[in-house]
């Protein structure tokens, strides 16, 4: 854990030692500032999710163990079907969220891990459902004044996913997107009130309706990326990340969506 200097964003200070996730490869990191926590998600062979509380003098672990995933994992882990995808808390950190991707070619399916907050503390009882259709749930958005999540999966698109009062999950609206190799990320805008999505494989940025799945819009953008990753919306602007590939450098591609709602999506930078 780091602080920030408030005057130059560059220079970050350690607060207390390392600690362990209690894993072997982390992959998310999620935040409660409600609650203090952080909760760590990790693949490979000791698949799970690990939490610890925040303080100015850094982080402290909670757990002694792993609430587990078996995923018959390796280390290194073989992926990315039947890996850990993303951790987060729900809107009102009454829920630790976890998607983990499954494997359609030997008929394993994903699934979504909740496990409910309770007087401050993370339960390591969870309840897991497979909503039906997805297979590779993928990244995640929260949607605002909504208790639903849009989540992506890699074997289609996108989805939005609603919990019952038992924490158990169904598809409410759904994405097919024709031309997509490995949807991963997401990202809301509050700007045009809809989501955005990425492709590792393909370079385009896919607007797409949160409430009934319709694909808004499509933006091959030309600029050489082989594709993108993870994403963030902020104000008129959506940045999404793109690894490189060995022979393209990795680069921060910036968005402008200030027509907004299936307005024109204006590429305005590729920088490094």
């Amino acid at each position: 854990m780091f602080s920030i200097s408030p005057t130059d964003p560059t220079q970050l200070t350690p607060l207390g030692s390392p600690i362990s996730t209690l894993g072997d490869f982390p992959v998310s990191v999620t935040l409660s500032t409600k609650l203090s926590l952080a909760c760590v998600a990790n693949t490979g062979a000791r698949a799970g999710v690990a939490c610890l509380t925040m303080s100015s003098n850094g982080l402290t672990p909670l757990d002694k163990t792993l609430r587990p995933f078996a995923l018959n994992q390796s280390n290194p882990p073989r992926g990315p079907l039947n890996t850990v995808s993303q951790t987060f808390f729900n809107a009102d950190s009454s829920a630790l969220l976890t998607t983990v991707k499954g494997d359609p070619g030997v008929n394993n399916t994903g699934f979504l891990s909740v496990f409910p907050v309770t007087n401050g503390t993370v339960s390591m009882t969870e309840t897991r459902s497979s909503p039906a259709g997805t297979a590779v749930l993928f990244g995640t958005a929260l949607l605002p004044n909504s208790n639903n999540i849009f989540v992506t999966d890699a074997s289609f698109g996108s989805a939005t996913l609603s919990l019952d009062a038992k924490n158990v999950a169904s598809v409410v609206a759904k994405t097919n997107i024709a031309d997509q190799k490995a949807t991963c990320w997401a990202a809301f805008s509050d700007v045009t009130g809809t989501a955005f999505v990425t492709d590792v494989a393909v370079n385009h940025l896919v607007e797409v309706d949160t409430a009934t799945g319709a694909l808004i819009k499509e933006l091959q953008s030309g600029n050489g990326n082989p594709g993108m990753i993870d994403l963030v919306s902020v104000g008129n602007f959506v940045y999404a990340l793109s690894p490189g590939n060995g022979s393209v450098k990795a680069a921060v591609t910036v968005f402008d969506v200030s027509g907004g709602r299936g307005g024109k999506l204006w590429f305005i930078l590729r920088g490094r």
